[in-house]
């Protein structure tokens, strides 16, 4: 999910769920708990707490089976060239499996090594970038906007948090009609993040900051600015170094041009100016950057997906402070039914994590607190079946075999993805 307009708009937002989370007792500033942010008529509660049982079910062969099966028929149905698919427990089991083609003209199979293109799962790392900031003390997450960008409408009452979280009131750029144009014009062009923010900002705001839920990516561009200004060095080197290094990610990164490591698998989209489908890999994602441009791998993201929910490493390190991983999940009601959004984290069915969506590409990257377990879905489409992801699809059709309890259920939103 990356970016939108059906369009774009598919950066990815939709995503995982918060439970309460017991981290290792650590050092680092406490940030203010905010007020509860007034919730629109229109918006649902947020999903309530994992029970005391774990809610996962055995991976036993027969589990496996009806997995397979499952992730066979949404394919079917839903026409997906190729998905990989891996569930990790610590005491359960696991199931990794790929399906289909990673390219459809040479044949090339699926397979878990391959690098996709992770869209809105991006907002993630880039806040988490932002928290590390704040453990630092460089920064705090009710600085507003203004303070590090100049020319943001409400800039001087918009703060981080509320950028974070969804509720800054902002316009989506990427629901603009020419900046659609623009990029389906030519694709493998370059944007900058000032030129993304011109076409948001020709809007007028939604509502006043911290109002309501309104998912967009125009957010996330600006917090990229903020990290960058504040760490003096590109978003990528922040990312990678405090980061991608010590997670122990070493084939994830944000890049800075089209480029496209291999072996990857070719994405197919109708996100285009004829609507015809399109091979997507040599787009340029600069125009997600910040807010969807992340390249990963399946391992990898078996890896993110606890360190994000819990702010613990993979060794046992403190990656973001226990108090400020609270606040980040702060899961507050959105307008998404079942679903709550923290900072840069969905809380869904008790899943923690988020989607992603860019044009050829989706992913899920979850975790569920409960059972410790992990779930990662990756696919090289992102054309929508019956107006729903098929990162959706996947995931709501895989939670209601091995999490009943605890289903993935995200409807698609017009600028969520």
């Amino acid at each position: 999910m990356i970016c939108s307009c059906r369009q774009l708009r598919r950066g990815a937002v939709t995503a995982a769920a918060l439970g309460v989370l017991v981290v290792p007792a650590g050092t680092g500033p406490v940030l203010a708990s905010p007020a509860p942010a007034p919730t629109a008529a229109t918006e649902q509660p947020s999903p309530s707490p994992t029970t005391s049982d774990d809610g996962f079910r055995a991976l036993s062969p027969e589990v496996k089976r009806q997995v397979d099966e499952a992730v066979l028929r949404v394919m079917r149905e839903a026409d997906v060239p190729g998905v990989t698919v891996g569930l990790w427990t610590p005491d359960k089991g696991t199931h990794v499996r790929s399906f289909g083609v990673a390219d459809k003209a040479t044949g090339q199979e699926m397979s878990p090594d391959l690098s996709l293109r992770i869209g809105s799962e991006t907002k993630t790392f880039t806040v988490t970038a932002l928290l590390k900031l704040v453990d630092e003390g460089r920064l705090g997450p009710d600085d507003t906007i203004g303070e590090y960008v100049d020319g943001v409408p409400n800039g001087d009452e918009t703060t981080l948090r509320q950028l974070a979280g969804m509720r800054s009131g902002l316009f989506n750029y990427t629901e603009d009609q020419d900046f659609f144009k623009a990029l389906t014009s030519d694709p493998e062009r370059s944007f900058t993040p000032r030129q993304l923010l011109d076409y948001a900002f020709k809007h007028p705001v939604l509502f006043q900051p911290g109002e309501k839920f309104s998912y967009s990516n125009t957010n996330l561009i600006l917090l990229g600015l903020v990290v960058e200004q504040v760490a003096r060095q590109p978003l990528q080197e922040y990312i990678g170094r405090t980061v991608l290094e010590p997670a122990g990610m070493e084939r994830t990164l944000l890049p800075t041009n089209a480029a496209f490591p291999s072996p990857h698998a070719q994405g197919y989209t109708d996100q285009t100016a004829d609507g015809k489908i399109a091979d997507t890999a040599g787009w340029n994602p600069s125009w997600a950057w910040a807010a969807g441009a992340m390249i990963s791998t399946l391992e990898d993201l078996r890896v993110w997906a606890p360190t994000v929910a819990t702010g613990v490493l993979p060794d046992g390190e403190i990656l973001i402070s226990p108090a400020t991983q609270q606040q980040r999940l702060d899961t507050r009601a959105s307008s998404i039914p079942g679903a709550g959004y923290g900072l840069g984290i969905f809380d869904v069915g008790g899943w923690l994590g988020h989607n992603g969506s860019l044009p050829g590409y989706e992913s899920l990257t979850v975790y569920l607190p409960s059972a410790r377990a992990t779930m990662v879905v990756l696919l090289n489409t992102d054309v929508d079946h019956d107006g729903s992801e098929p990162s959706t699809l996947f995931g709501d059709a895989i939670t209601k075999i091995v999490s009943p309890e605890h289903v993935f259920d995200l409807p698609a939103q017009p600028a969520g993805r």
